[in-house]
């Protein structure tokens, strides 16, 4: 019985927690793998901690509470996060996908945290596909090409010049 009670997370669910860890790692990975900032470990914290917020929103809601304000403030804590990953560098603003994917992974920990686990996992599995499909096609087209991605590239170069007529710094 002592072990029972150890390994018990009622009101949560092991399978929920596991499809949160499961969602996290697999969006993680794709962020990780590109170098991006919010990898396997931040992204799985991110929906493990929106479904237990949601989760126990359950267990306060009564006929005076509104479980859904639980929700409304994870949004905006969540956004508060995603804030932090956008940068402004030499005009160009960076970070707004890795900040998309805060938002998407909130949102996983929300139907998980719903009672609809396989589904946050599915939705990991759409998010990976955008974020590798929609590359994979703006890296096709070179009219998809313009914009952010010349303004990136053209900061990337000014970087790696040095300080004088565009020549690497010798020191």
């Amino acid at each position: 019985m002592g072990l029972m009670r150890v390994i018990d997370v009622s009101p949560l669910s092991w399978e929920a927690l596991f499809c949160c860890f499961l969602s996290g790692i697999i969006i993680g990975l794709e962020r990780q793998l590109r170098g991006k900032p919010v990898g396997m470990r931040t992204s799985a914290l991110i929906c493990i901690g929106t479904y237990i917020f949601i989760a126990m929103t359950r267990h306060v809601a009564n006929e005076i509470t509104d479980p859904s304000r639980i929700i409304g403030q994870v949004v905006t804590g969540i956004g508060f996060l995603g804030a932090g990953v956008i940068l402004a560098r030499q005009g160009t603003i960076v970070g707004v996908t890795s900040a998309s994917a805060i938002w998407v992974l909130a949102a996983i920990g929300v139907v998980i945290g719903l009672e609809f686990p396989w589904l946050g996992v599915k939705m990991a599995v759409l998010a990976v596909a955008i974020l590798v499909g929609v590359d994979f096609v703006e890296n096709r087209f070179e009219s998809l090409q313009r914009g952010v991605h010349r303004k990136l590239e053209e900061i990337r170069e000014h970087e790696n010049r040095g300080p004088h007529n565009g020549t690497q710094n010798s020191e």
